[in-house]
């Protein structure tokens, strides 16, 4: 099914087995499937921007009103990092189990405690812990993608994917534009002192946590089939009412082994030619073959996670090669977006704080666009080119060595001229935040029964990643030396991608994902 502009508002065409959507409907949240993409990237947008709330104002304000050093603004970035990556290894199987809807809302809520607490902070490690707290928020990340995945299908879900996660990156962005102008506004029009402004701008982003935690609470459904402990039956019960009466879904929460859905009786020609039969939707339904309509139920529907099936999932070389490639465009982009703003003041001294913190927001705000390029890329590849996986694959991979040549011509030129410095940092932005939307665009294929722990573990990789990088930055001339910091995570992105080049896109011989 081809674009048109129409698909932006209208209700989608929908899988008839799954009731995944085949569009996604940006403009119309009042749609259950455009309703939910809008708090997926809304509730993303927010966290990300509370997440990073502290950078933009901790290079001068809070870094003088602490007396902080370098090194120990260098550690609270990495501090907030950390409690970030367990988080999100946490939360894919805990999405296979409870639904991505509760898990995104209670990290939201939860999150949103010490957002609030922040203005407390009187000392480094007030703001360790402060920030490790905080870094709960990075967690979201995991139930966005899950919860896309679970309501778009397969033509569409690199591109519902991308979306969600490039504009929920974006507040990487937002942050770096909106903390610096509430604390102007609050010490310039309002009187307050210095130390007091900064505190006060916390509760924004508290504010907006909770009304989008709840929001997408009880507002939104867990699945496009109902209730998440409901799914295996109401797949079934989908199959039975397109004339497919075979069980195929194992009740609850297992798929039973493949089965023929045509009588032992018939010639091999008559059931290929069975399998191949379309059955026919009803309204705003997709056509789609018996055979299609039985591999999604078999191999598509999440089931409880076990440790087994985690452990399988982890050490795996499919989730080894979304670990590298993910900790690499993901994780240096947590990095970059710890340090830019400092990097800027540091190169522009003239800037200040404010200027300095909006011209790095651009990095954070090409989110709008490039991440969901690299979603929409893969969906074109896989769609005009015989569903091919290795077209996706190889995008990813792309994505990843020019991030790493740009990041190396960063590192080296070290540029003092602000148009070069503003182009370089920009021009490589493209690359490497599409390279997360390639990423996710090929993720909800390779265990799509399990995409809750290969969603969290591919997460969690980015904030491996970004706590490496992050170690990387903090050691560099003390925590200072910045452009030796991107030359340095410039080769490790392109020794990454060389290293996971040969993995291929789905393990041999999978069920579903197609």
């Amino acid at each position: 099914m081809g674009f048109k502009p129409s698909h932006l508002w209208l209700p989608p065409i929908v899988n008839p087995v799954n009731n995944k959507a085949r569009s996604v409907p940006i403009l119309n949240p009042l749609d259950r499937h455009g309703r939910v993409f809008f708090f997926s990237w809304l509730g993303f947008m927010i966290a990300f921007w509370a997440w990073y709330t502290f950078p933009p104002l901790l290079s001068v304000t809070i870094k003088k009103d602490l007396n902080l050093s370098p090194a120990q603004v260098a550690n609270s970035n990495i501090v907030s990092l950390s409690s970030t990556l367990l988080v999100r290894f946490i939360a894919g199987p805990l999405c296979d189990q409870l639904g991505a809807r509760k898990v995104f809302g209670l990290i939201l809520l939860t999150g949103s405690i010490p957002i609030g607490l922040a203005p407390l902070v009187k000392n480094a490690e007030g703001l360790y812990a402060i920030r490790f707290f905080i870094g709960i928020l990075g967690g979201s990340f995991v139930p966005c993608q899950v919860w896309c995945t679970a309501w778009f299908d397969k033509n569409v879900v690199g591109t519902a994917n991308a979306l969600a996660g490039g504009w929920g990156n974006a507040g990487g962005g937002i942050t770096y534009f909106i903390m610096p102008a509430v604390y102007d506004s609050l010490r310039h029009h309002f009187g307050y002192t210095s130390g007091q402004a900064w505190r006060i701008t916390f509760i924004v982003p508290l504010v907006c946590l909770i009304c989008c935690g709840l929001g997408l609470l009880f507002l939104c459904e867990d699945t496009p089939t109902g209730k998440w402990d409901d799914r295996h039956e109401r797949v079934q019960q989908n199959l039975e009412s397109h004339g497919i009466s075979d069980t195929i879904v194992a009740v609850p929460g297992a798929i039973t082994d493949p089965i023929s859905i045509t009588n032992d009786t018939t010639s091999d020609q008559e059931k290929g030619l069975e399998d191949e039969k379309k059955i026919h939707g009803f309204d705003h339904e997709a056509d789609i073959s018996r055979t299609e309509a039985v591999e999604t139920a078999q191999g598509e529907i999440v089931v409880a996670p076990t440790l087994k099936e985690i452990l399988s999932v982890c050490f795996s070389l499919h989730g080894f090669f979304h670990v590298a490639t993910y900790a690499a465009s993901f994780g240096g982009e947590l990095a970059i977006n710890s340090i830019l703003g400092a990097y800027y003041l540091k190169n522009f001294p003239s800037l200040g704080q404010t200027n300095s913190s909006n011209y790095a927001a651009i990095f954070g705000f090409l989110n709008f666009i490039t991440r969901p390029l690299g979603g929409v890329v893969g969906d074109l590849l896989y769609n005009g080119f015989g569903r091919s996986l290795w077209l996706k694959k190889i995008w990813i991979h792309v994505c990843g060595f020019m991030t790493g040549a740009l990041l190396l011509t960063i590192g080296l030129l070290d540029p003092h001229d602000l148009p070069t410095m503003i182009g370089l940092v920009s021009f490589m932005a493209i690359f490497h935040e599409a390279g997360n939307g390639a990423n996710f665009a090929l993720v909800p294929h390779v265990y799509p029964y399990a995409n809750g722990i290969l969603s969290g573990l591919t997460g969690a990789g980015g904030n491996l990643g970004g706590v490496i990088f992050a170690v990387i930055f903090r050691f560099m001339g003390g925590g200072t030396d910045y452009a030796k910091g991107f030359w340095v995570i410039g080769v490790m992105h392109i020794a990454l991608n060389l290293i996971v080049c040969w993995v291929p896109p789905i393990p041999k011989g999978q069920i579903g994902g197609r």
